[in-house]
């Protein structure tokens, strides 16, 4: 038989969907409730304050979206861009390609910037393609933080420095689904204009919650855009937030009880704390990879991931044996990298 239903609780070690903390799952455990209530109003506002924090803004207007992360990537380029706007996009593993995908399914002129998976953004190209757009055809630069596939993660820092440095007026629309609540990110200091991130991943939720945060240029942006819209459209979100109703559309009651509790544990312990731990025991995954003889898919220190670590399987060994025997011997799940 191919399937084992081992006692006990499956682990998860794949990159996500992660393992749900015991008191998200007893915050979740609730019947349903009417939304347009005075409860759950008066709880999404401090949800949407908070929500902040994880990003590290002030200045943004966050949008808790019903979706996944494959959404909330559609709500950042649509709300932004018009169809024909050129944009820069980074290739440097699935998710990177499987966002590249949207960008050029939407209509967008994607200006593909290609590395070799298990490296980083080659921002050198960047510099010059920004150097050589003196006619500001480039509307956005568009790059994953954390390339979940291949355990990659890009300077962030150093790509607005490249934008600065150019006097480039482009939009800095960042995918931090893999990155955000476990690894540095600065939406303000670094003058990222749209962020992202799914319930799934650092803050460990079920799947089905996308969050969106985007910069006052952002919202500027949107006024003009003529992307079509209709369910990730930000207005619609902003007239129920002055509303003080807050949902234009029907939320998940339980995912919200459960980000109300992932959100408190993450501030009892301290965001930073968070961040330095996943570095800590990010380091130590990487020396037992070293140490079983096995090597690292990121082929640079500098590109290191904390929250995803991708190895090589060696030539002469079938990975999907590595999984299935994880399944059936352990019931753990392992995830394919590509």
């Amino acid at each position: 038989m191919d399937y084992f239903y081992g006692p006990g609780r499956n682990h998860l070690f794949v990159p996500g969907p992660v393992n749900i903390p015991e008191s998200v799952l007893r915050a979740m455990n609730r019947n349903n409730e009417d939304y347009r209530s005075p409860a759950i109003p008066a709880m999404t506002k401090t949800l949407l304050e908070d929500v902040k924090k994880i990003f590290k803004t002030t200045s943004g207007t966050p949008f808790i979206i019903p979706t996944t992360g494959t959404g909330a990537w559609e709500s950042a380029l649509t709300n932004t861009l018009s169809p024909g706007d050129r944009t820069v996009s980074f290739l440097i593993g699935q998710f990177s390609l499987l966002w590249i995908d949207q960008q050029k399914r939407l209509g967008f002129n994607v200006d593909v910037v290609e590395s070799d998976w298990g490296q980083g953004a080659n921002l050198d190209i960047l510099a010059s393609k920004l150097a050589e757009d003196t006619a500001h055809t480039i509307k956005a630069v568009c790059i994953v933080h954390n390339e979940t596939a291949t355990g990659v993660t890009n300077n962030l820092a150093k790509v607005r420095k490249i934008l600065d440095d150019y006097r480039h007026p482009a939009l800095f629309l960042v995918d931090g689904v893999s990155s955000i609540c476990a690894l540095d990110f600065r939406m303000d200091e670094w003058g990222v204009d749209v962020a992202l991130t799914g319930s799934q991943k650092a803050l460990s939720l079920p799947t089905g919650m996308g969050i969106v945060c985007a910069s006052p240029k952002a919202l500027v942006a949107s006024e003009t855009a003529k992307s079509v819209r209709v369910f990730f459209d930000w207005k619609d979100y902003l007239k129920f937030y002055k509303l003080g109703t807050f949902w234009p559309y029907t939320p998940s009651i339980q995912l919200l009880y459960g980000l109300r509790e992932a959100l408190d544990l993450l501030f009892e312990e301290g965001l930073d704390n968070v961040i330095a731990r996943h570095a800590r025991l990010g380091n130590a995954t990487r020396l037992a990879v070293e140490a079983w003889g096995l090597k690292n898919c990121t082929q640079k220190e500098e590109w290191f991931s904390d929250t995803v670590t991708a190895v090589l399987v060696p030539p002469y060994i079938d990975s999907a044996e590595i999984v299935r025997r994880g399944w059936k011997r352990y019931n753990l799940s392992l995830g394919f990298g590509s």
